[in-house]
């Protein structure tokens, strides 16, 4: 019976319904085997207004020597993991950011993990009750009821046959985005700010996949002095950054060839060097496909 139940579902809602599974899992093992904890932001937020959360180790703020802040990509993925497709097709180790995690606090390093996909929440759509034109003074009584009775029955039969057609529109939904963190750059500029330059390491380390080197770069081009001033060194994977695009001046182009490295997908041996067009970090083979965000 539940295989048959299994079958029902619609595709897309399945994959959702998995999606939501494997998040929930690679939250609590954030908690429980990488022992982080849960930190939510805004760090004013009211009790009623929308929130986000990152995860950090217990001494992410206090360690003296080193912090290692992990940005994941763009997509479905959020806070710990590298690629759904990866932890489905692979195993845990390939697609989530636990590795890194372990061997950074085996190492002795902080540890900070964003969440830069968590920019919205959804709620239902209030209602607009319009006002029924029966409701008119000058009609009697009976006749206005017996209105306001074809009317009711007449909405009942086209919701339902709006719920059958088209079950993903039983409710209308809206988004309501979290303050400072309504996308992936305006969250890392948040997390800048807020955690990581009040943290008391005094060298700070970036891995940072696909969207997220995007996302290190838009930090750089807002936060230059600060960055350069705490930052040792950035790891990115398959990075989606563009200093052309993102406008990232002479001074940023020069630091990124001195403190930056992109694996990228590529055949060639581990670590051999691959041709790229843009003037900023060196790009070496990351020995493997690397697989994208989703």
């Amino acid at each position: 019976m539940n295989r048959l139940l299994i079958f029902l579902i619609p595709w897309k809602d399945l994959n959702m319904l998995l999606m939501k599974i494997i998040t929930k899992y690679v939250y609590e093992l954030l908690e429980k085997d990488c022992n982080l904890k849960k930190i939510s932001i805004p760090v004013d937020a009211t009790e009623t207004e929308p929130k986000s959360f990152i995860y950090m180790s217990e001494d992410a703020l206090t360690n003296p020597q080193k912090l290692m802040v992990l940005i994941h990509g763009s997509g479905v993925v959020r806070a710990g993991q590298w690629a759904r497709r990866l932890i489905i097709n692979e195993d845990l180790d390939s697609g989530t950011q636990i590795p890194f995690i372990k061997r950074a606090v085996d190492e002795g390093y902080g540890v900070i993990v964003l969440n830069p996909n968590e920019n919205y929440i959804e709620v239902e759509k209030p209602k607009i009750h319009v006002q029924s034109s029966s409701d008119s003074s000058d009609e009697p009584a009976e006749k206005r009821e017996r209105k306001d009775k074809v009317s009711k029955e007449t909405k009942k039969r086209r919701d339902f046959y709006e719920k059958y057609r088209n079950p993903q529109r039983e409710k209308e939904m809206m988004q309501l985005y979290i303050r400072e963190n309504g996308s992936p750059e305006e969250h890392a500029i948040y997390v800048w700010d807020h955690f990581i330059a009040q943290s008391a390491a005094e060298n700070v380390f970036f891995v940072a996949h696909s969207y997220g080197g995007l996302a290190f770069v838009e930090l750089m081009i807002q936060r230059e002095a600060d960055v350069k001033n705490k930052v040792t060194a950035v790891a990115l994977t398959d990075s989606v950054h563009n200093v052309w695009h993102q406008e990232a001046g002479k001074t940023i182009r020069e630091w990124m060839r001195e403190n930056c490295c992109n694996w990228v997908s590529s055949s060639e041996p581990l670590d051999t060097s691959v041709e790229s067009m843009l003037p900023d970090c060196p790009r070496v083979s990351a020995g493997m496909c690397l697989m994208r965000d989703t």
